[in-house]
C-alpha cells in the first residue's frame, strides 16, 4: 500500500487500521474493543485485549521456529567482549531472571526500577519485569544520585536492579554508592536490589536488602508470563527534568506492541531474521523503542553496543559494527554523526 493510501486510513479510519495491525500479534485474547474511552474520557487502545510483551518479543519467536535465531549481538569495545544470545537463550535468561524478582515478591503492576549500563543484562532486567506484568522504570546508567532518587520517590519501586559499574571510554563509574545515596536521599525505600557484579569493580553488598545477580539466578525457578491488558503499563520512562520536575510518561502493553511492531516493517522495512541497530542507550526512549521491543516483536537481531561513536577506538567503530554483523538498519542521533565528522572529516 502506498504511503498516502496508508495514512488516509489511519486518519479516516483508525479504529479498521489498527484493529488489522493488532492482527499482527499473537495475544493471548484478542481485543474486540479497538479503540475506547476510560471513566476519565482519555482514548483508550485494545482495552479488552489480554496479551503479554515479553511473550511477544521471546516465548512466541521460540514455539515459532526462530529458537536458534540470533536475538542479541552484544559488542562492547570498552571491555573487549563481543556475544551472540539466541532467542532460547534469551528467553530462558528472562524466565530466570522474572523467577528472581517474583521470589522477591514483584507482581503484577509493581515498578521496578532498572539503573544499568548498556549491556544484555540490562534488556534481561526490562524483559523480565514486563513478564511479571510488572511495570520498569529504567533511569540512564550512571544517572547522579539526586536524579535517582526522584525518580525512585516518584515510581515507589519494589525492587531495583543494577549492575556494579558502567564504563565511558576508559573511565570505570561505579554504580553502586550512587544507588546507595540515591536510595539513602530518598523517601521511598525499595526492598531488595539486585547487583549484576561485572569484573571491572566488585560492588560492595548491603546484608538483607542487596542480592547478588548470578547467585539469586542459580537459585531461581523460572517464571510463566503473566497476561495483561491490552491498557495495563508496560514501562514508566521520565522526561530529564530541564523543565521542571521530571515528569513520568507511561506506555501501555497493547497499543505499544502494535505500534512497535507495525513500525518495524512500515518505517524501516525489516523482517524477521535482519539485524537492526538502534546506536543509543536503553535509558532513553529510543532504546526502549528500538533497542528492545521493536526488533524483538518483529523477530529481528538487535545489536546492544557499549562504546561510543569515536575513541572507541577510533570513528570508524560504528562502520566496523555494520560492517561486521551485516546491519541493514543504523538508526542514531544526529549528534553521532557530528562527532564522527568531526573526528574524521573525510569519513
Amino acid at each position: 500500500m502506498s504511503y498516502q493510501a496508508e495514512y488516509s486510513k489511519s486518519i479516516n479510519s483508525p479504529e479498521e487500521f489498527w484493529g488489522e495491525k493488532a492482527q499482527d500479534l499473537a495475544w493471548f485474547k484478542q481485543p474486540e474493543k479497538i479503540l475506547s474511552k476510560d471513566e476519565n474520557g482519555i482514548d483508550r487502545w485494545f482495552a479488552d485485549g489480554e496479551l503479554n510483551t515479553s511473550y511477544l518479543a521471546l516465548d512466541y519467536h521460540v514455539e515459532n521456529g526462530r529458537a536458534d535465531n540470533t536475538a542479541i549481538i552484544y559488542d562492547s569495545p570498552v571491555t573487549g567482549q563481543k556475544r551472540k544470545i539466541s532467542f532460547r537463550e534469551l528467553r530462558d535468561d528472562v524466565a530466570k531472571f522474572a523467577g528472581v524478582l517474583k521470589s522477591q515478591g514483584v507482581e503484577k503492576g509493581d515498578r521496578v526500577v532498572v539503573y544499568m549500563p548498556m549491556i544484555p543484562e540490562a534488556l534481561v532486567a526490562m524483559l523480565a519485569v514486563a513478564r511479571l506484568g510488572a511495570i520498569h522504570s529504567v533511569v540512564f546508567g550512571g544517572f547522579a544520585p539526586q536524579e535517582l532518587a526522584v525518580r525512585i520517590d516518584d515510581a515507589e519501586p519494589k525492587v531495583m536492579v543494577t549492575a556494579s559499574c558502567g564504563i565511558e571510554i576508559s573511565k570505570v563509574i561505579e554504580y553502586k554508592p550512587m544507588l546507595d545515596q540515591a536510595i539513602e536521599k530518598s523517601a521511598h525505600k525499595p526492598s531488595a536490589c539486585i547487583v549484576l557484579q561485572r569484573p571491572e569493580a566488585q560492588a560492595s553488598l548491603i546484608e538483607g536488602r542487596d542480592l547478588d545477580w548470578n547467585e539469586a539466578v542459580a537459585a531461581a525457578e523460572p517464571a510463566d508470563c503473566v497476561p495483561v491488558k491490552g491498557t495495563d503499563p508496560l514501562y514508566i520512562l521520565y522526561t530529564s527534568g530541564t523543565t521542571g520536575k521530571p515528569k513520568g510518561v507511561v506506555r501501555d502493553n497493547g497499543g505499544h506492541a502494535v505500534a512497535m511492531k507495525y513500525s518495524m516493517k512500515s518505517v524501516y522495512n525489516v523482517e524477521a531474521g535482519d539485524v537492526f541497530w538502534a546506536a543509543s542507550d536503553v535509558g532513553w526512549v529510543v532504546g526502549h523503542s528500538y533497542i528492545v521491543y521493536g526488533p524483538l516483536l518483529a523477530g529481528c537481531t538487535t545489536i546492544v553496543y557499549e562504546g561510543k561513536p569515536v575513541r572507541t577506538p577510533d570513528a570508524g567503530a560504528f562502520w566496523r559494527v555494520c560492517e561486521e554483523y551485516k546491519a541493514k538498519v543504523l538508526f542514531s542521533a544526529p549528534t553521532a554523526f557530528r562527532a564522527i565528522k568531526k573526528e574524521d572529516p573525510e569519513g
